[in-house]
């Protein structure tokens, strides 16, 4: 498995992108240092990265009630990172849809 799992395109990173245009985040390998995101990502999109942010998110224990009873589970954990790029660059996640 890669380093990059897959791009996040929600409301939330819309809004931080609409905001600061050369941010974007990615979804990664919970073991991936700082360094490996930014070679993974300089060399699948063609982009010069200035920095990268990591979050490590625990995975949420969710339940819900059913007529046989609480049904009790675990959300994934997982490692979301904010690449900054150079001024002027840019990832287009739907050019080649």
């Amino acid at each position: 498995m890669g380093i990059i799992i897959k791009p996040i395109v929600t409301e939330k990173m819309t809004a931080i992108t609409n905001k600061t245009p050369n941010r974007f985040g990615f979804r990664v390998s919970p073991k991936a240092t700082k360094l490996e995101i930014k070679n993974a990502v300089e060399e699948q999109y063609n982009v010069v990265v200035i920095g990268v942010n990591t979050m490590k998110y625990s995975g949420k224990i969710k339940s819900r009630f059913t007529r046989a009873g609480v049904i009790s589970g675990r959300q994934n954990a997982y490692k979301k990172a904010i690449i900054t790029l150079k001024e002027g660059e840019v990832i287009d996640f739907f050019s080649n849809i």
